[in-house]
């Protein structure tokens, strides 16, 4: 039987532009099964995962749960657990970390201060191996179990900084993952090409090979910072900021979509025409689902600009 990923492939469905878009997470370790709405259906307390939701809601920042690769038998509630916060932003990247008895008390977090990159000495400052999240919730799509599950367990064998997550969103483009601090998601991954772009973010770098987007920026952002650097070959994670993003309307020539600036610390700029495309032909977006035209942003013209000017 097909699979939304085997089809996506199939048909060379692009991937920049499809991250999730947060500027800082909330991971938070829950152990067990999870379903596929994990926040409200693992055993993490249902109304903590709900008053979760509410709190971050529209702040910048988004929760996930994780646990460690390997079995997942039924896991009583309860016990200490891994917190990690991290944002994103170039040049303001961090990741915080914690060992809580309790969850409990999250959602009175400052949310909009952790979403505008303020951490305010919550935890400890986490000083290993680049984070690296492999979506393996197979509650709420098949490949990401059937692809991401065997991924995880063959990077923590050799030894990385892996956790499972739950859903990051484009479980078509399985096996999925982002990788902290800089916030970078990937999709249709091999063990060699994850061990790859982390020799590069240890050295402060980006691989933009399967690289879907930064989630910092609105998708035609990510769309537009992968498309800069494929084009000047700048690999330094905090070297580019996408600095405006203005709606364009449709005109005659060209569909509706948008505007972007890119601007680089050593004072150059880049404007970036991002439309929006349908992806054709139909195919589904998640297993199980009818068939459809998943948005996608279409680089369509990019040149330098003066000092980011208009």
């Amino acid at each position: 039987m097909s699979t939304c990923a085997t089809a996506s492939r199939d048909l060379s469905e692009p991937l920049a532009g499809t991250a999730a878009t947060a500027r800082t997470w909330l991971l938070i370790e829950q152990p067990g099964p999870w379903g596929a709405k994990a926040l409200t259906s693992s055993h993490l307390d249902p109304a903590l995962g709900r008053a979760l939701e509410t709190a971050t809601a529209g702040t910048g920042v988004r929760v996930a749960l994780i646990r460690r690769p390997g079995r997942h038998a039924d896991h009583p509630p309860g016990g200490a657990r891994r917190v990690h916060i991290a944002h994103t932003l170039p040049g303001r990247s961090w990741i915080r970390t914690a060992l809580l008895s309790d969850p409990a008390d999250l959602p009175a977090l400052d949310f909009p201060s952790l979403g505008a990159g303020d951490h305010g000495g919550l935890g400890d400052p986490y000083e290993g191996d680049p984070l690296v999240l492999v979506c393996t919730n197979g509650k709420r799509d098949r490949c990401c179990a059937l692809l991401g599950r065997p991924l995880a367990e063959e990077l923590a064998a050799t030894g990385e900084a892996v956790w499972e997550v739950t859903h990051i969103g484009g479980h078509r483009f399985a096996p999925t993952l982002f990788v902290l601090p800089y916030g970078y998601a990937y999709g249709r991954v091999t063990a060699r090409s994850v061990k790859e772009i982390l020799h590069a973010v240890r050295d402060g770098q980006v691989v933009t090979a399967n690289a879907r987007g930064r989630s910092s920026w609105e998708r035609p952002g990510q769309a537009a910072d992968l498309a800069v650097r494929e084009h000047t070959g700048e690999s330094r994670a905090d070297a580019l900021r996408v600095a405006r993003t203005e709606p364009r309307p449709a005109g005659t020539a060209e569909p509706a979509g948008w505007r972007v600036t890119v601007e680089h610390t050593d004072g150059r700029a880049w404007r970036v025409e991002v439309g929006r495309g349908a992806s054709l032909p139909p195919r589904p977006e998640s297993c199980g689902a009818a068939p459809g035209s998943p948005a996608r942003m279409d680089v369509t013209a990019l040149r330098e600009i003066t000092g980011g000017a208009a």
